[in-house]
């Protein structure tokens, strides 16, 4: 009598019911995807196109970031799909590799972030006040992908949470490609407006589904906004008097 009762007053699954349950997981596998695209297009005029058409003259190390890289944004679209399809513990057991992964990225994220510039003073592209200039653009992006995987890994049995760290911490290393593309051509604000439009996109997301933000992505944007003074702040005399030492004794 119990059990007819529960499912007498039991709320029936409508089309829309349902349709919104599945909603979020399209979301995510195709914001990750995007987010994807956007990396390969900051990133075709300054590597992948010079090395589809063979004429890249790249390090050993920066191919070795440049595959590293491909392989995160690989584990976020395989780990979105996991979730959405219901194979949570595929999802964890994966979760612990990407673990390992993450932090991977974060060091060879630094390496690259000296020997980048390091490259472009030895052949004659860049002078010392370059690549004094250019390192708190990857510096800082390692910094906040640190620090929001790190608080993703440590909220990673809190999934609500766990989900947009890591989505925030994404988000930061694509400024690299919206830098690249400001520095091929395209102005500044409507690169920066592609760096956010994923988080952005995700805020909306949410205010439509659950009727409010996430105050994770209120402080994911609140610190990226922050991390945009970078840009003057690399040109200050104060920096390039702390940088310029650095690349005089690593040139």
């Amino acid at each position: 009598m119990a059990e007819a009762r529960s499912q007498v007053f039991a709320p029936a699954a409508t089309a829309g019911d349902t349709a919104l349950r599945r909603s979020p997981r399209r979301f995510y596998i195709v914001l990750s995807v995007l987010m994807t695209i956007l990396i390969g297009w900051g990133f075709w005029p300054s590597y992948y196109g010079p090395l589809v058409h063979g004429v890249a003259q790249t390090p050993v190390v920066l191919h070795v970031h440049g595959v590293i890289f491909a392989g995160w944004m690989a584990l976020l679209i395989a780990q979105v799909t996991l979730a959405a399809s219901g194979r949570i513990r595929a999802h964890r057991a994966l979760g612990k590799v990407g673990i390992g992964y993450g932090v991977l990225l974060l060091l060879v994220g630094l390496l690259v972030s000296f020997v980048a510039p390091v490259m472009h003073v030895h052949r004659g592209e860049w002078t010392i006040n370059d690549a004094a200039a250019f390192v708190p653009i990857p510096l800082v992006d390692m910094v906040l992908f640190g620090a929001f995987f790190a608080a993703a890994v440590a909220n990673r049995h809190r999934p609500e949470i766990h989900k947009r760290l890591m989505l925030v911490a994404t988000v930061s290393i694509l400024f690299a490609a919206a830098f690249r593309l400001n520095a091929a051509g395209m102005p500044l604000l409507p690169a920066l407006a592609l760096w956010f439009a994923p988080l952005i996109g995700a805020m909306a997301y949410d205010a439509w589904i659950r009727g409010r933000v996430h105050g994770v992505y209120w402080i994911g944007l609140a610190v990226l906004a922050l991390s945009l003074l970078r840009l003057p702040f690399r040109t200050t005399d104060f920096w390039l008097g702390i940088g310029r030492p650095i690349f005089e004794a690593l040139t």
